[in-house]
């Protein structure tokens, strides 16, 4: 099993040599460092790191929620958040971007490990399940016979083309409708 590779994205630079380490010791490779929240969006896209240790308050115009946000959206990388701070206001926001682990300073090796290994273990599984999803979509979508997935009231969730051409209506116009509105052929 390979190292897991790990983006570092924090302005302190003895914090940064302190994680480097830590990191190795655990069996990580960290790969690189960004003090910025403009630079940490660059580096993961360049580097494509298993994961993000992302301190909240940077420098700069976008804070570590911020570049968590558009990591995530863009590359669908695991984010974990690494602060001092520990207000609500603060865990707030960043609950909103859905990150995999949220870790209190000072650090302690056990729980950084415990929160990395959980992160990627999630990562996984959430990645085979939109794959999973992915499949399953472009077969219904793509199948010959007409497939349909209703609610309990009956009422149309999701529908294939191949159901829209078999009743004449658009995908947009049978979705939420009741398939009573619709004549069984």
């Amino acid at each position: 099993m390979s190292k897991a590779r790990i983006l570092i994205v924090e302005n302190e630079a003895i914090i940064v040599r302190a994680l480097c380490q830590q990191l190795i010791q655990l069996g990580y490779e960290p790969l690189a460092n960004a003090a910025q929240g403009e630079e940490a969006i660059a580096l993961a896209g360049e580097l494509q790191p298993d994961l993000v240790l992302m301190e909240i308050h940077l420098p700069g115009k976008m804070d570590g929620i911020a570049a968590a946000r558009a990591i995530r959206e863009r590359f669908a990388l695991p984010v974990v958040f690494l602060t001092a701070f520990s207000s609500d206001e603060v865990l707030d926001r960043a609950k909103l971007v859905e990150p995999f682990g949220y870790i209190i300073m000072p650090l302690k090796e056990r729980e950084l490990r415990t929160v990395i290994e959980v992160a990627l273990y999630k990562h996984g599984a959430e990645t085979q399940l939109r794959q999973s999803h992915e499949v399953q979509a472009a077969i219904l979508r793509t199948a010959l016979d007409g497939f349909w997935l209703i609610d309990m009231q009956g009422r149309v969730l999701e529908v294939n083309d191949a159901c829209c051409q078999m009743h004449g209506y658009s995908r947009e116009e049978m979705l939420g409708k009741s398939i009573s509105d619709f004549e069984m052929v």
